[in-house]
């Protein structure tokens, strides 16, 4: 890692991982840039060229030091924590995370610093969130949580397969398979929807509990990837699941918005925008993201994700494209119903279109070569049910925006959404290096 001139905190969080975490990360290279960097200005990114241009922001030595910085950060409370799998069982560490979470740390009696620490940094709100605007924000983000996202939640999450370096640690956790696949994806929508409830961020919330699991749980990929597989070469891919790779993530709604921000002409989000965006930074610092790499202004935004894809190498190899067609062929579905097999049509449907707009620039022929495939059947179906989904999302939109509407507006949403979390089905949020499959290189 080469000497820090912006942001010193952040090269000294990552440096500090080694003295933390030395098992871990003793041998951990932090002075060497991993080959997924990419920062030469004539090789393929990530960064579709329909997108950005990508030469400026090589030529921004700010934002490459943030993005090469925190390419290298894992998590410097959970992963301690997670290193504990080598004393304790898997349950021995959720069930003492979930009674600190639910009850506080005094309720774990037997607590080992290093969830003490965990659990406190988790508390420790910084100075520059504004709780009355994540109220309001996760008021706003419960609609579409409840009204739009189930149709979408797949097309987003084989996004984050369709680059070599960033889909890796998914290979090696086995993610591959339709069952897996499937409790991944739920996993996912889960997690975004049960933090959109009244009062879920809070410090006893299910979201808070939520954002503490999945941390975990990225944590013991961490140390797993670290310790138990061959296959991971840190001269290559760096650091497992790094900051950076979350931040698309938690960030991606609040990166459509500033582009919609931009598209119209302005440089700031109105007022009920920005409630949506403080909500989403919160639940960022929630899942252990660095402020640095959490901006509240729209070119902020735009110009962070942008550097990200930037500075990620190119790469979509055969493992990419098991996870996406595993993933496309997963179902989700609690039943087998007629309504939830018609249902389950329906999504995949919308996801491949939402996968195919916003991710191949509408371009099918791209989406085909990653094994999205989207044919006219799909778009029938789109066509015939996107007046009641987007009709249903937009009504409820208007109304939630009505004083007197407000309320009643509100219990409808959240009942809906309690539905959706039904179908999803309970979280388990784990990972167990048992069921890590060789990946072929």
């Amino acid at each position: 890692m080469s000497r820090a001139t912006y942001y010193p905190e952040l090269a000294q969080r990552v440096r500090s991982q080694r003295e933390l975490q030395p098992d871990l990360y003793g041998d951990f290279d932090f002075d060497r840039a991993p080959d997924r960097l990419a920062t030469e200005p004539d090789v393929d990114s990530a960064l579709p060229t329909w997108v950005a241009d990508r030469a400026p922001i090589l030529e921004d030595d700010r934002v490459l030091e943030l993005i090469s910085t925190a390419t290298l950060l894992g998590d410097v409370v959970a992963d301690p924590y997670a290193a504990l799998m080598a004393t304790h069982s898997v349950t021995q560490l959720i069930d003492m995370l979930t009674r600190a979470c639910r009850h506080g740390i005094e309720a774990v009696p037997e607590a080992p610093p290093e969830l003490v620490a965990f659990i406190a940094a988790m508390e420790a709100t910084p100075e520059w969130i504004d709780f009355d605007l994540v109220r309001e924000g996760a008021r706003q983000e419960r609609i579409p949580a409840a009204l739009l996202v189930p149709f979408i939640t797949r097309g987003a999450f084989i996004a984050t397969f369709t680059n070599t370096y960033a889909a890796l640690p998914m290979a090696l956790t086995g993610a591959l398979s339709g069952k897996r696949a499937a409790r991944r994806v739920n996993e996912t929508a889960s997690f975004f929807a049960v933090t959109t409830l009244p009062g879920a961020l809070d410090r006893y919330g299910p979201g808070f509990e939520a954002a503490a699991m999945v941390r975990l749980m990225h944590s013991m990929v961490r140390y797993n990837a670290l310790k138990k597989s061959d296959k991971w070469d840190t001269a290559v891919y760096g650091m497992p699941v790094p900051q950076v790779d979350q931040m698309p993530a938690g960030m991606i709604g609040q990166y459509l918005l500033a582009r919609k921000a931009r598209q119209q002409g302005r440089t700031e989000f109105t007022k009920e925008e920005r409630a949506v965006i403080e909500f989403a930074r919160y639940r960022c610092f929630l899942l252990g993201l660095p402020e640095e790499l959490l901006p509240a202004e729209p070119a902020d935004i735009i110009h962070v994700m942008h550097a990200r894809s930037a500075l990620l190498r190119h790469g979509f190899d055969s493992i990419c494209a098991e996870l996406v067609r595993g993933t496309m062929a997963a179902y989700l579905r609690p039943d087998t119903t007629l309504f939830d097999r018609c249902a389950e049509a329906v999504e995949k449907s919308f996801s491949k279109l939402t996968f195919v707009r916003t991710f191949c620039g509408g371009d099918r022929d791209v989406a085909e070569a990653m094994g999205v495939s989207l044919g006219s059947t799909d778009l029938l179906r789109v066509a015939l049910t996107a007046p009641f989904i987007i009709g249903r999302f937009t009504a409820v939109s208007h109304a939630s925006r009505i004083p007197v509407l407000r309320d009643v507006t509100d219990a409808y949403v959240i009942a809906l959404l309690k539905l959706r979390l039904a179908t999803y089905g309970k979280p388990e949020f784990t990972t167990d290096s048992a069921h890590y499959t060789p990946v072929p290189h």
